[in-house]
């Protein structure tokens, strides 16, 4: 029954993760296709987000009822926290990581996606919680991953391989099903901005683990951030998007869209990732970006 036990302990997760990472791949794909067929970027933010923080706020107050006594006072620097982190996490990372899939494809989202974890390890010797001693094993590890993600950047980047698709003027005047890339004169462009979009992936990682020590409710610090990350996307968009059509919902399929990535990206993979953190340790839900 032990063995049982353990095997499932260590197969749920695993197999969790997986189809998460798989639902991402999927939805990076169809934000491709509805971007390229018409949709803002920023529109698409805003909407996902709000959805979002209209089904993480209710699930936030009903979970931990009986410890309502013992949480922590709500203070300024706490707001500040949850401030800087739907800022970084949701507004600076979603719009980088957007409007770069708008000008590259969603191999290139992948790939850069592997510099979330080198930019955590930089970062971390920058503000000296690691101490980078290379005589131990699990550090020349480490730092072989760097070179080997930075690298395997560097030519996702400059090696796009013969074009498949069509030219950019025939994406712009046809609607597509299913759009995996775009041409290669903004190539450059959105894997800047795709490597923006890690890094700042990598900076909300952090502001998130102080966000926990200070206010112990991962569903409500998830609420907060996404709340205010919500607000500050819908400044950015009213200043770029200044034409009242692009908030129109063309397609049946771009609300469907909306919604799942609502659910799954801002509700249910925030959660899942928290949750198998403290199950399995800080670097196991990194150990999946390969399958991205």
């Amino acid at each position: 029954m032990e063995a049982k036990t353990k095997i499932l302990y260590e197969a749920l997760p695993f197999i969790v993760m997986v189809i998460m990472e798989g639902w991402t791949i999927g939805l990076t794909i169809f934000a491709k296709t509805a971007i390229s067929n018409g949709m803002s970027p920023f529109v698409f933010i805003v909407y996902t987000n709000a959805l979002a923080t209209i089904i993480l706020f209710p699930c936030s107050f009903l979970s931990q009822q009986e410890d309502r006594k013992e949480r922590p006072p709500f203070t300024f620097s706490l707001f500040m926290l949850f401030l800087f982190l739907g800022f970084t996490g949701i507004t600076m990372t979603q719009s980088f990581l957007f409007l770069g899939l708008s000008y590259s494809s969603p191999i290139l989202v992948c790939a850069m996606g592997h510099l979330i974890a080198t930019f955590n390890f930089l970062l971390s010797l920058i503000l000296r919680k690691t101490e980078l001693n290379l005589r131990r094993p699990g550090v020349q590890v480490q730092v072989i991953g760097i070179f080997v993600s930075i690298m395997g950047a560097v030519v996702a980047e400059f090696f796009k391989g013969p074009l498949v698709r069509p030219s950019s003027h025939h994406l712009r005047h046809t609607k597509q099903l299913l759009v995996f890339s775009s041409t290669p004169e903004f190539w450059l462009l959105g894997g800047v901005l795709l490597v923006a979009a890690s890094f700042s992936v990598s900076i909300s990682n952090l502001v998130q683990k102080e966000s926990f020590k200070q206010y112990p409710e991962p569903v409500k610090v998830l609420s907060y951030s996404s709340l205010v990350g919500t607000i500050l996307s819908a400044i950015v968009s009213c200043i770029v998007e200044r034409d009242i059509n692009a908030w129109k919902l063309r397609r049946s399929k771009d609300l469907i869209l909306i919604v799942l990535t609502a659910v799954v990206g801002g509700v249910i993979r925030p959660n899942i990732q928290i949750w198998f953190t403290r199950m399995k340790g800080p670097l196991y839900v990194s150990l999946f970006k390969p399958f991205v």
